[in-house]
């Protein structure tokens, strides 16, 4: 049942942290010839995750590529991270894939760490398969757990396989689209067996064929007359409404034990669409013109950069000069097909290959390339929003300057990294998706770089205001010989509303002051309000200069600042002064049964609810409103995961300041007054 040829096709696996993406990978190589033995995760010894902070962790944190040929047909794999904190790989490569596979564990109570990726495939139009894995190890209900798949796919799930057990164990399997069954066996192969069970089996076949006829009306008509329709039939319109993301067909396997991967590729080489397909989802049209989108660019301390590029059309050569769209040129130097960190050279890619093209300086993450000065506009990849901040420095001042190239190389590698300096508080932060993101991106900074990095919690920016007006007097009088200091001002300080930042009034009558040196006024009481008299930036005053005298020789703009600073700084501690806290609106989503412990967690971090409806678009999720102080918010995404399996997330927004009274108000205070 071949197809004749396909070109070459790449294919995402995806999927929840620990489903066992990396070792399927290893597998995968393994079955197709790539690799002449296994390596391990626990042992650090695997194609993928061969970066050092993977393999600290056994987990990926950026995907992992490698190209084999299976029975003569070539396949590029990328390996996703789990971990919902690197998500936003994942989310960069999805627009030029083929198809992905979604591994899952066989636990029903794990389904909804699906979500995310199942979500974006249905939304994207990418035909993907499921691959339940660790079949061998399931202990459950099949029907519980292909019930708790249906919950999380948008998509109807095509049941394609089912497990044989013997004993409580899952021994083999029946594909019901070849009516063939195999059962497992340690260290070898799997052996072709007869179907034990040929009316379970009958039923489940059918089952399946109603499901495909849904959207074949000859296959109707076949099953309603009682006609069995031919195999190559049934492949035929597996292959087609896969690809037209009709359907979800679901596979079973063990990849520690090699068991379903074959029958896992060769489903992939009969039912995969080329890249025209996913060029045909860009809107890119065939044609003597060469077109590269940029999935990925990597970074190493010793080779230099590489952008993980899949042609889309047309042929590549090393040397070619591709244009981006915003008018850029980038020569390639070099191209390489992966197997992880090894590289085969190559002096020309075609359409459909996924290939490293070296020192495309200029590119980034996203791009789109062309041979033609016309470049298509590419796919708008979703960008993920920071949910966790986290305030750095260097170690050694000197290395500031190295400090942000690193950073801009590092997002250049992720884009779901944020870096800001923030004035006010004198301070720089990472954000991201979370404390293992940005502690690996402290890690990369350190290893490929050589960068030393202090970090800590980020502070808070706190204002303070007042709650009532006073007059003040001010007045700078110096005599040193010579020209003396002279500056004498008269300012009322009221409070304003809040929101209302600061305004100064000039309400001199008679030429007091002269007016050369109301600015100098204004100017000396701004610069005290950049910390007033419980440590913060004052907002919400008005100070009216109503009063004042000069002297005609030792007037100047530097003692009407002083005088200015002077009154201000005797007349705010009189002015009741009081703290403010910034309060974000956030916007948390989860799924529907961790709702009512979502509010409970805003109740305990003094949110205030503003209510929860459906998530939109997202079946079986909700969108809980609230308001809370941003004090609050900077660990919530730990809470909030660690609630929900790893999936919920949340957006926050600015909303206003509210005051803070009392022990918490106190201990701000206290804790600022200590740092200075």
């Amino acid at each position: 049942m071949s197809n004749g040829g396909k070109g070459p096709r790449t294919v995402a696996l995806v999927g929840p942290y620990g489903s066992g993406k990396t070792t399927l990978l290893e597998s995968i190589l393994f079955a197709s010839g790539a690799i002449q033995r296994k390596g391990a995760v626990a042992q650090k010894n695997t194609v993928g995750d061969s970066s050092a902070e993977a393999r600290e962790r056994q987990m990926s944190v950026e995907v992992n590529c490698a190209t084999t040929k299976y029975l003569d047909e070539s396949f590029t794999f990328l390996d996703c991270p789990g971990s919902i904190e690197f998500l936003q790989d994942a989310l960069n490569v999805l627009p030029g894939i083929d198809a992905a596979v979604v591994v899952c564990e066989p636990e029903p109570a794990k389904m909804q760490m699906l979500k995310p990726y199942l979500k974006r495939l249905t939304d994207l139009h990418i035909p993907h398969f499921l691959f339940v894995n660790k079949i061998d190890k399931a202990d459950g209900s099949l029907r519980d757990l292909l019930e708790a798949m249906r919950e999380v796919s948008d998509t109807p799930l095509l049941v394609r396989q089912i497990p044989i057990v013997e004993g409580g164990r899952v021994t083999g399997f029946v594909d019901l689209a070849l009516e063939r069954a195999w059962v497992f066996k340690p260290g070898q192969p799997a052996e072709l067996v007869d179907i034990p069970d040929k009316d379970a089996e009958k039923a489940e076949r059918f089952a399946m064929l109603e499901k495909l006829a849904d959207y074949d009306e000859h296959l109707m008509e076949e099953l309603l007359s009682d006609v069995e329709p031919p195999r190559d039939e049934v492949v035929a319109d597996l292959s087609r409404e896969l690809a037209e993301g009709l359907v979800v067909p679901a596979l079973l396997g063990s990849a520690e034990t090699n068991n379903g991967v074959e029958r896992l590729l060769k489903a992939l080489r009969h039912e995969v669409p080329e890249v025209k397909a996913a060029a045909d989802r860009l809107k890119i049209e065939a044609g003597a013109d060469t077109v590269v989108q940029v999935l990925k660019t990597y970074h190493s301390s010793h080779g230099g950069k590489l952008s993980l590029g899949r042609v889309m059309a047309g042929t590549l050569k090393d040397g070619a000069v591709l244009h981006t769209a915003s008018g850029a040129d980038a020569r390639v130097g070099g191209i390489s097909a992966l197997k992880g960190e090894a590289q085969i050279k190559l002096t020309e890619a075609h359409a459909g290959d996924t290939v490293a093209l070296g020192r495309l300086e200029g590119v980034v993450t996203g791009d789109m390339l062309s041979t033609s000065k016309k470049v298509p506009a590419g796919p708008k990849v979703e960008h993920l929003t920071p949910v966790y901040r986290l305030a750095v420095e260097a170690a050694d001042r000197k290395d500031e300057v190295k400090l942000t190239a690193a950073l801009a190389k590092l997002r250049e590698e992720d884009p779901s990294l944020h870096f800001d300096q923030n004035a006010e508080l004198q301070e720089m932060a990472l954000e991201g998706q979370g404390e293992i993101h940005l502690k690996v991106a402290v890690e990369k900074l350190q290893s490929k770089y050589g960068l030393k990095l202090n970090t800590h919690r980020p502070r808070v920016p706190y204002k303070e205001t007042i709650k009532k007006g006073v007059t003040q007097h001010g007045r700078h009088k110096r005599q040193s010989g010579g020209h003396g200091q002279f500056g004498d001002v008269i300012i009322e300080i009221k409070p304003l509303p809040r929101g209302s930042a600061f305004a100064f009034l000039d309400q001199i009558k008679g030429g007091v002051v002269p007016k050369q040196w109301i600015p100098s006024v204004e100017k000396g009481v701004a610069d005290y309000l950049k910390e007033g008299p419980l440590g913060f930036p004052v907002v919400d005053v008005a100070v009216a200069l109503i009063d004042g005298s000069y002297h005609t020789v030792d007037s100047s703009d530097a003692a009407f600042q002083t005088a200015g600073r002077i009154a201000m700084q005797e007349g705010m501690p009189n002015c009741a002064p009081v703290l403010l806290e910034p309060i974000m609106h956030v916007r948390i989503h989860v799924p529907s049964e961790a709702t009512a412990k979502v509010n409970q967690v805003v109740s305990s971090r003094r949110g205030q609810l503003m209510g929860f409806d459906a998530r939109d678009g997202w079946k079986g999720w909700d969108t809980v409103e609230a308001q809370m102080p941003q004090s609050e918010i900077a660990d919530l995404i730990i809470e909030l995961r660690s609630l929900t399996q790893g999936v919920g997330t949340f957006e926050k927004a600015f909303d206003h300041l509210a005051e803070l009274t009392g022990k918490l108000a106190d201990q701000v205070v206290t804790a600022k007054r200590a740092a200075a």
